[in-house]
């Protein structure tokens, strides 16, 4: 059988071009979380950690709607929660929520948390995902759940009982809320986001028409290791970004 060898992210020799790669990432996920439906207000948000300066982040401006972001619109944030470059404000739930989850996980390079549709109807049910699917199959053993909802997330305090939630997992299911996926690339952490959405309303649909058959323990950590890699999660995001960058060349103004 003919050997593939699967495309890789890319490694940079320039801080520079790794850090426009990552903007430029970033701001294709958000034009596709719009594509999806997966914006809502004001509510949702992306990160992308700085490949210079590691303890920021980069973020959608509060209150842009994600179908409109560009690069240059992506503000800069510290530790701190200070916008240290450009010239709108963040959202405090995103500080409060990606800041902690960024500590916690040096890891971690992005983080993506939106209010979508079947997340939110799937978080309400304080379950965690079962392996129906292949594609849920990424999932598997690789979320947890996190009960504690107290409103809106403003405190870093509670950011930081999401972190702890998290664990070393790629996400994890904010119950009455949504949930939060990781990557080891921005490419990844939104390719999650997508594949954990449409999991879940595939379950929703399954449990609506009948009692669906899980994959068995073995089979499923199988096709973990098969679909649930970094690199395959970074690897499905290309024909995504490839489409919307096609669609949407403006965005990486």
């Amino acid at each position: 059988m003919p050997k593939f060898n699967r495309p890789q992210p890319p490694i940079f020799e320039r801080v520079e071009d790794e850090r426009l790669y990552r903007k430029q990432r970033l701001a294709a996920a958000f034009r596709l979380f719009a594509t999806f439906g997966f914006s809502e207000g004001t509510a949702g948000h992306i990160t992308a950690r700085d490949p210079e300066f590691t303890d920021h982040f980069w973020v959608n401006p509060f209150g842009l709607y994600f179908g409109h972001i560009r690069v240059s619109d992506l503000i800069l944030v510290d530790r701190e929660g200070e916008v240290v470059k450009g010239n709108a404000p963040v959202n405090r739930a995103a500080f409060a929520i990606h800041s902690q989850v960024h500590e916690a996980r040096p890891d971690v390079i992005a983080a993506a948390h939106a209010h979508s549709l079947y997340g939110k109807s799937w978080s309400s049910l304080g379950r965690l995902l079962d392996p129906l699917t292949q594609d849920a199959c990424a999932f598997y053993q690789d979320h947890t759940l996190f009960k504690d909802y107290n409103g809106v997330v403003l405190d870093t305090s509670e950011g930081r009982k999401i972190a702890e939630a998290l664990s070393d997992k790629k996400a994890v299911i904010l119950q009455n809320h949504g949930f939060l996926t990781v990557g080891h690339t921005v490419d990844e952490a939104a390719f999650w986001y997508i594949s954990f959405e449409r999991s879940v309303q595939a379950q929703l649909l399954a449990e609506a028409a009948g009692q669906p058959i899980s994959i068995n323990h073995e089979t499923a950590t199988l096709a973990h290791s098969q679909v649930g890699t970094h690199s395959g999660g970074w690897f499905s995001f290309q024909p995504l970004y490839e489409r919307i960058v096609r669609q949407q060349p403006d965005l990486l103004d």
